[in-house]
């Protein structure tokens, strides 16, 4: 019952419910990007959700366009300024997801969609983490989100595939919102993320 209706309703209402508490929000982000990054305010880019589907993910910006001599894009962490690292930190970057919530396209809760790229490099029990909506945060996320390793990301997620309900559900929303407040896991060492992954593990 709740893997079929009621997680989808759950989405929808605290999507609502958040979109109309904190539309403030929205601007005074929108408008501190602005200022401090320029142009797109958004950041949009092609992600696989369920069953590999391709949607696009709105994010606020947090990185610089800034080149080098050979006109090539700086590392993400060189693009990466004081006032990108603190939206990161506190999730403000990932707000705008509520949107693709709305859309049906992500949950509140799964597995975060990656980059399309990795799509192949799956093996098969990699590739299970699609089999629900990717999420805005996950059983992954709240243990140690980028700074743990691929094979314990992928180990979360597929186990969060084989077990999820409305109370596991719960009890990831409590630990993100106790990792938000503490900042915990944001990027791995010398990454302003986490590192790519190239495939088997």
């Amino acid at each position: 019952m709740y893997k079929k209706y009621l997680k989808r309703v759950l989405d929808i209402v605290c999507s609502i419910i958040f979109i109309f508490s904190f539309w403030w929000l929205y601007i005074v982000v929108a408008i501190m990007v602005r200022i401090r990054l320029g142009s797109p305010i958004l950041f949009k880019q092609e992600r696989p959700g369920l069953n590999g589907k391709i949607f696009t993910i709105y994010k606020f910006r947090s990185m610089t366009n800034m080149k080098n001599k050979d006109g090539k894009l700086l590392s993400d962490e060189e693009r990466l300024p004081r006032f990108g690292k603190i939206l990161r930190a506190t999730s403000l970057d990932e707000i705008p997801e509520i949107f693709n919530v709305l859309k049906g396209e992500m949950s509140l809760i799964g597995p975060r969609p990656l980059l399309v790229e990795y799509l192949p490099r799956y093996n098969e029990f990699q590739a299970r983490r699609h089999e629900v909506k990717p999420g805005i945060t996950g059983w992954a996320q709240i243990n140690g989100r980028n700074t743990i390793s691929w094979e314990d990301k992928f180990k979360y997620d597929v186990e969060y595939v084989d077990k999820y309900d409305l109370i596991f559900d719960l009890k990831i929303i409590y630990l993100t919102l106790k990792k938000v407040i503490i900042r915990e896991g944001i990027s791995q060492e010398g990454n302003a993320t986490m590192e790519d992954f190239i495939g088997e593990i």
